[in-house]
């Protein structure tokens, strides 16, 4: 179905995000504002009081209230959704344990933003990612379209696997700048996300039950292997929620890993996010000038694509990981992952570590360019080592 006309706007990546949970026909939004988050929430207000959105928003006095509510809401089979940051996020973190616990289809948006101090308010993915054990999913976009369609999917895929999803965004790159984002009629985005069917109802008072009583040690480590599971289930509903939006609105997303220029390729980069679209942009660079490189982009973080990176694997003689995180005491969480997906395997390509672009900190056209040729000489040299480069370091 993908000749449908789409409505086409100019908006910023939170207005993205703002336009799909309307268009998702959200009932319940609870959040607490936090720069740069506040303008998504602001423009679901407006929705509401314009009567755009038939929504009940729900003021309250954090971040840890927002997910709560939320909860509350999941619980009885509303579709819920909030937004934060950083700081925000992190005063979040006990009630995601017992959003995904509960097994409550929540959404909710990322702003990626460096975690203080010093405070800042630029981008900084390492906010979500110390979220990674929270049972989570979570989704990276590249640009404002990807926003809007991934608030879309995660509804579709965390409904279907009972598991709260994250869509995350970059600060400013994303958050502020404008750009034009093809949205979809509410008639064809109702017959892609029909109304939530819910695990369990709690508003249905002839079966009575309790959710998140107490756990004794003969039944909590079912409860864990079960969320284990979904999680497991989701790289399959994941591919076909993708491989379906594709079809109605021909932006595919069938794929867990977006490839870029790699059918050839010596080596590629290895990224999530905003960043990835300079990087695209370098590879064309780099291809001009000889070298046979591509892009490689994590589209879904958790689950993590461990079939589709082996897969890209076997194929280069290189990886070079660009993270905009760090582990301390350890190296990039992308890093991490990236290796252990791939250990034991019989693929085995040079993988090193380049951490870029902390708290907002450009990284450029020019900068790709520098790591392609590390990468070159540590390849050609026959080094082995997973080093950890911290790129563009003024200081120590």
């Amino acid at each position: 179905m993908s000749g449908y006309e789409p409505i086409r706007k100019v908006i910023s990546g939170n207005y993205a995000a703002a336009y799909a949970a309307r268009d998702a026909r959200v009932q319940v939004v609870a959040a607490y504002p936090i720069t740069p988050q506040t303008s998504i929430i602001e423009k679901i207000a407006e929705f509401i009081a314009n009567g755009e959105a038939d929504i009940q928003y729900v003021p309250v006095e954090s971040e840890h209230s927002a997910m709560a509510a939320c909860i509350g809401a999941s619980a009885t089979g509303a579709r819920a959704f909030t937004a934060t940051s950083a700081q925000g996020l992190a005063l979040m973190h006990e009630m995601l344990h017992w959003a995904s616990g509960a097994r409550l289809p929540i959404v909710m948006v990322d702003v990626n933003r460096a975690m203080a101090p010093p405070w800042s308010v630029w981008d900084d993915q390492t906010d979500s990612l110390a979220q990674r054990d929270t049972g989570w999913m979570q989704f990276y976009a590249e640009n404002n379209q990807e926003v809007y369609d991934g608030v879309l999917m995660a509804f579709k895929v965390a409904e279907q696997v009972n598991l709260p999803a994250m869509v995350v965004e970059s600060a400013f790159i994303l958050s502020h700048t404008y750009d034009v984002v093809e949205m979809i009629p509410q008639k064809l985005v109702d017959e892609f996300l029909p109304p939530r069917e819910p695990l369990y109802d709690l508003a249905d008072f002839s079966r009575p039950f309790s959710v998140g009583a107490l756990g004794t040690p003969d039944d909590y480590y079912e409860f864990r292997y079960k969320i284990a599971r979904a999680m497991e289930d989701a790289v399959k509903v994941i591919r076909d929620v993708g491989k379906e939006f594709g079809e109605r609105f021909g932006r595919d997303y069938g794929s867990m890993i977006e490839l870029y220029r790699t059918e050839d390729a010596d080596f590629v980069f290895l990224g999530l996010g905003s960043l990835m679209g300079t990087v695209k942009q370098a590879v064309d660079v780099l291809r001009e000038e000889g070298y046979r490189v591509g892009a490689a982009k994590v589209r879904w973080f958790r689950p993590f694509p461990k079939r589709e990176l082996y897969e890209l694997a076997k194929t280069v003689d290189g990886i070079a990981v660009l993270d905009r995180n760090y582990s301390f005491g350890m190296e990039g969480i992308l890093f991490t992952e990236t290796k252990a997906a791939l250990y034991g395997t019989d693929a085995h390509p040079l993988v090193r570590n380049y951490i870029v672009g902390l708290g907002g900190r450009d990284f450029t056209v020019k900068d790709i360019r520098n790591v392609a040729s590390d990468m070159m000489k540590a390849m050609e040299g026959g080094e082995t080592s997973e080093e950890i480069l911290w790129y563009h370091l003024k200081r120590g």
